[in-house]
C-alpha cells in the first residue's frame, strides 16, 4: 500500500525535481548577477549623439542656406553701387553675428545637457537603492535556502510521508524558487539599467565637454572678430561718414532690401507651390494605395465565396447548413487592412509641415495693435520723417544699448538671416499673407533661416552694424513688398 502511494508520488517528485533544479538556476543567475553588479561601465562612443543631430540638422539647413547664397550673389550683380566703405565691414561683422549665435546657441545647450545630466543622476539614486534593496534581499533567501539545505526534497520524497503533505511541501518549495528566480530577473533588468544610465550620464558629460570646448573656440574667435572690426571702424571712420552723407546711398541700400524682399517674396511662394505639389502627389499616392488594397480585398472575399461555393457543392445538403448565412461578397473592415504594405510615413507625416504662408497660429492682420516693441529703447526714428543723412526713415530706428534682446513682434518663419550693405546684420520674418518684418543694424543675429519663431521670442542682439553711426535697431514692416507704417499695429508703451 506504501509502495502504491509512491507510485502515486511520482507526479510530486518531478515536481521536486524541478524546483531542485530552479533553485540550482536561481543560484547560477545570481553568481551572474553579482558579477554583472562589478562590471565596468562600456566604453563611450567617440562622437555623441549630440554630434550626430547637430551635423543632421546641419545638412537639413544646407539646401536652403545653398538657395539663399544664390539670390544675395543675384542682388550683388545687379548692384549698382560698389566700394562702400560698410562693405570692408562686413566679414567681420557676419563672423561677430556667427559667434555670438553660437554662443548662444551652445549656451542653451548646456542647461539643457546639465538639467539632462541632474535627472540621469537621480534616477541613478533610485535605480542604486532599489537593486541594494534587492541583492540585500535576494542574499537574504540564498543564506535560508543555504541553511535548509538542498537536499530537503530528495529526504522529503523518500520520507514515506503523506503524499498530500510531500505534494504540499513540494509546491511551496517551487514557488520559493519561481519567486526567487523573478527577483533575479528584475534584479538583472535593474542592473541592465544602471548601466545604461552610466552610460548615458558619460556620454552627457562628453557632451559637456564638447561644448566647453566649443564655447572657448568661439569666443576666442568673437574676440578676434571685434579687434579686427574696431580697427577697421578707425581705418574707415572718415571714408563712411562721407559716404553716409553721399546723395543716392541710402535710396540704393534701400533698392537693395527691396530687391531682396521681393525675390524672398518669390522664393516663398515658389516653396509654397512646391509643398501644395508634394501635398497633392502624396494625397493621389495615398488614394491609390487604399484603393489597391480595396481591391486586393475585394479579391481575397471572392476567392472565399468561391471557395465556400466550392466546399458546398462537395459536402452532402444539412439543416444546419441551409441555416448558415453565406459569405458577403462585400471586404470587411479587416480586409481592407493591407498587411503586405506599411503606411507610408512620409504622407502621414506631411500635413504636420508647415506652409510657407501660414497664419502661424493666428493671422497676421489680427493682430494690428496688438504687437509690442521689438526692443527696448528710444523711437528716435519715425516713418516717413526726415533722416539726418539724406532721405525719409521707411521704418522706425529704435536707440538701444549694444546687444540689447530684440525680439520678434509675432510668430512666423526666419526667411533671411545674414549682412546687407547699409543694414548690417538683418533677419527678415515671414508671418503669412505676405506680411514680413525686418530686424537691421543688429550686433548679431541669432537665428537661422528656416527656424519658427514664437511672438516675443530673442532673435537678435542690438547693435550698429552696417556703418550706422548710433547703437540700436532699423525696424521695417512690410505688406506685398511694400513698407507701411508699424504705428496703430505696435505700441510704443
Amino acid at each position: 500500500m506504501l509502495r502504491k502511494r509512491h507510485w502515486q508520488a511520482l507526479p510530486q517528485s518531478r515536481c521536486a525535481l524541478r524546483a531542485r533544479s530552479a533553485s540550482l538556476t536561481v543560484m547560477a543567475v545570481a553568481a551572474c548577477v553579482a558579477a554583472l553588479a562589478f562590471s565596468a561601465p562600456s566604453a563611450a562612443q567617440p562622437v555623441t549623439e549630440r554630434s550626430k543631430q547637430k551635423q543632421a540638422a546641419e545638412r537639413q539647413r544646407g539646401e536652403l542656406q545653398q538657395k539663399l547664397d544664390l539670390l544675395k550673389r543675384d542682388i550683388d550683380r545687379t548692384e549698382a553701387a560698389k566700394g562702400s566703405a560698410a562693405d570692408a565691414l562686413a566679414e567681420s561683422e557676419s563672423a561677430i553675428s556667427k559667434a555670438n549665435r553660437s554662443l548662444r546657441d551652445l549656451s542653451d545647450e548646456q542647461k539643457q545637457a546639465e538639467g539632462k545630466l541632474a535627472q540621469l543622476v537621480r534616477q541613478q539614486g533610485e535605480l542604486s537603492r532599489v537593486v541594494d534593496a534587492q541583492q540585500a534581499q535576494l542574499s537574504k533567501l540564498m543564506r535560508q535556502q543555504y541553511v535548509a539545505g538542498n537536499e530537503d526534497r530528495i529526504k522529503l520524497l523518500l520520507s514515506g510521508d503523506n503524499p498530500n503533505r510531500i505534494n504540499r511541501e513540494l509546491q511551496y518549495m517551487g514557488y520559493v524558487s519561481q519567486a526567487q528566480a523573478k527577483l533575479i530577473e528584475t534584479l538583472r533588468i535593474n542592473l541592465q539599467a544602471v548601466r545604461d544610465n552610466k552610460a548615458k550620464t558619460q556620454n552627457t558629460k562628453f557632451e559637456l565637454e564638447e561644448i566647453a570646448g566649443e564655447q572657448r573656440e568661439q569666443k576666442t574667435v568673437l574676440e578676434q572678430e571685434k579687434a579686427k572690426r574696431t580697427a577697421l571702424l578707425a581705418q574707415l571712420s572718415l571714408k563712411l561718414s562721407s559716404q553716409r552723407k553721399e546723395a543716392g546711398t541710402i535710396q540704393r541700400n534701400e533698392q537693395q532690401l527691396s530687391t531682396l524682399v521681393d525675390k524672398l517674396a518669390a522664393l516663398i511662394e515658389e516653396q509654397k507651390k512646391a509643398e501644395a505639389a508634394a501635398r497633392e502627389k502624396a494625397r493621389e499616392a495615398r488614394e491609390k494605395r487604399q484603393q489597391e488594397r480595396l481591391a486586393r480585398a475585394q479579391a481575397k472575399a471572392a476567392e472565399r465565396e468561391r471557395a465556400a461555393a466550392l466546399a458546398k457543392a462537395h459536402s452532402a445538403p444539412s439543416p444546419s447548413a441551409s441555416a448558415a448565412p453565406s459569405p458577403s461578397s462585400a471586404p470587411s473592415a479587416a480586409d481592407a487592412i493591407d498587411d503586405d504594405e506599411p503606411p507610408s510615413q512620409a504622407a502621414e507625416s506631411n500635413d504636420a509641415i508647415p506652409m510657407a504662408d501660414d497664419d502661424f497660429g493666428q493671422p497676421f492682420v489680427a493682430l494690428r495693435g496688438k504687437l509690442r516693441l521689438p526692443v527696448r529703447g528710444d523711437l528716435v526714428g519715425k516713418f516717413g520723417a526726415r533722416r539726418g543723412d539724406g532721405g525719409a526713415w521707411k521704418g522706425w530706428f529704435i536707440r538701444a544699448a549694444e546687444g540689447s534682446e530684440v525680439k520678434a513682434v509675432a510668430a512666423g518663419r526666419v526667411v533671411y538671416a545674414d549682412w546687407l550693405r547699409g543694414f548690417g546684420n538683418l533677419i527678415i520674418i515671414d508671418h503669412g499673407k505676405r506680411y514680413m518684418t525686418i530686424y537691421g543694424n543688429n550686433q548679431a543675429v541669432l537665428k537661422r533661416p528656416g527656424d519658427l519663431v514664437k511672438a516675443g521670442e530673442v532673435i537678435a542682439a542690438a547693435g550698429n552694424s552696417g556703418g550706422n553711426e548710433q547703437s540700436g535697431l532699423y525696424f521695417e514692416m512690410r505688406h506685398e513688398g511694400r513698407a507701411f507704417d508699424p504705428l496703430g499695429w505696435v505700441t510704443t508703451r
